[in-house]
C-alpha cells in the first residue's frame, strides 16, 4: 500500500476523524494552561497587563523567551500525544501508518532533509547579512543562547512534528480516503496549514501576501510526502526551518522572538527573498529529492486516483 492507502487500515468512519480533530484541539487548549498561569504570575496578577499580553504575546509582558517557547511547545506535545492515542485506540491502527508507508520510520530521510534545508537556510541568511549588514545586530548572550539552543533542538521538533503529522499525515490520509484522489488532500491541507499560520503576528505586520509563503510551504511538505510515500522528509524540513529561525535570527515582531545570535532591526517588509524561496529554492529541493530517491510517476502520485486496497487490515 502507498501512503494514502494506509489511511484505509483500521477504523476510519468520518466521525472518528472529526472527534480526533476536536480532541486534539481540546488537548492543546488544556495544555496552554501552564503558559497562561506563568504569564499571570509574571504580571503579579495585574489583569490589564495580562490581557494585553494575551492579545499580542506573553513575551511582551517580560516573560523569558525560552520559557515562553518551551511552554508553547508543550501545548503541541500534548496535541501530539492526543493524536497518538486517538490513532491507536479510536482508529485501531499503528501510529507509524500516518507517518510513513514504510514498515518503520526512515530516520535517515529525516536527518538528510534536516541537514540539507538547514545548510540552505544558514547560507541564505548569511548572504542577507552580507548584503545588508546594517540590518543585523550581534546578540550573543551565553546563558540565554545555550538555553535556547537546548530548547530548540530537544523540544521544537515536537511542535513541527505535531503540525506535520496532523496535516501531511492524518488529514492527508483522511481526505485522500474520503475523496479517493490525491490533488484535493494536497491542496486542502496546504491551504488550511497556511490559513492557521495567518494568525501569526508576521501576517498582521506584512499583510496576507505572506500566505504565498505559508501555503507554498505547505505544498512543498505535501508534495514531498506524496512523492516519497511518507512524511519523513517533511518532518526534517519543518524541524530544520523552525530551529534555524529560532536560534540564528530574531526580530521583535515575528512569532519566534528568541535570544538568537542576531537581531534583525530592519523595518518589516515583504522582500524578494520570500518569492525566491517559494518559487526557486522549493523547486530545487524537490529536484534534489527526486534525484536522490528516484521519484517517478509525478502525475499519478500527485493527481491520480486512490484505489481502495484489497487488504484493509494489517
Amino acid at each position: 500500500m502507498d501512503f494514502i492507502q494506509k489511511g484505509f487500515t483500521g477504523k476510519n468512519n468520518t466521525w472518528r476523524y472529526l472527534l480526533t480533530v476536536v480532541l486534539v484541539f481540546i488537548g492543546i487548549q488544556i495544555a496552554s494552561i501552564p503558559l497562561v498561569v506563568a504569564a499571570y504570575f509574571q504580571v503579579d496578577g495585574d489583569l490589564e497587563k495580562f490581557q494585553k499580553g494575551a492579545e499580542s504575546s506573553f513575551m511582551n509582558i517580560g516573560m523569558n523567551s525560552s520559557l515562553f517557547l518551551f511552554l508553547m511547545i508543550f501545548t503541541f506535545m500534548i496535541g501530539l500525544l492526543t493524536l497518538f492515542l486517538c490513532v491507536k485506540y479510536m482508529h485501531k491502527k499503528s501510529f507509524v501508518s500516518i507517518v510513513t508507508s514504510r514498515t518503520k520510520i526512515d530516520w535517515r530521510r529525516v536527518f538528510y532533509a534536516f541537514a540539507l534545508w538547514g545548510a540552505i537556510s544558514v547560507v541564505s541568511i548569511f548572504i542577507g547579512m552580507y548584503l545588508s549588514p546594517e540590518n543585523y545586530t550581534w546578540n550573543f548572550k551565553p546563558v540565554p543562547f545555550f538555553t535556547l539552543l537546548f530548547v530548540s533542538f530537544v523540544f521544537l521538533p515536537f511542535q513541527t512534528s505535531t503540525e506535520e503529522l496532523i496535516f501531511r499525515g492524518y488529514l492527508m490520509q483522511g481526505f485522500g480516503t474520503l475523496v479517493k484522489n490525491r490533488w484535493f488532500p494536497l491542496l486542502i491541507t496546504s491551504v488550511i496549514f497556511g490559513l492557521l499560520h495567518g494568525m501569526n503576528p508576521e501576517v498582521e505586520r506584512l499583510g496576507y501576501i505572506l500566505m504565498i509563503f505559508y501555503i507554498g510551504t505547505g505544498l512543498l511538505y505535501g508534495i514531498t510526502t506524496l512523492m516519497d510515500e511518507g512524511t519523513e522528509l517533511a518532518l526534517g524540513l519543518h524541524a530544520s526551518n523552525n530551529i534555524v529561525a529560532a536560534f540564528l535570527v530574531t526580530t521583535d515582531w515575528m512569532v519566534f522572538r528568541t535570544d538568537a545570535l542576531f537581531i534583525d532591526t530592519s523595518e518589516p517588509a515583504v522582500g524578494s527573498e520570500m518569492f525566491i524561496g517559494v518559487f526557486v529554492l522549493y523547486p530545487v529541493l524537490l529536484l534534489i529529492f527526486s534525484k536522490k530517491y528516484g521519484w517517478t510517476n509525478w502525475k499519478s502520485k500527485l493527481f491520480g486516483k486512490v484505489e481502495i486496497p484489497i487488504i484493509n487490515e494489517e
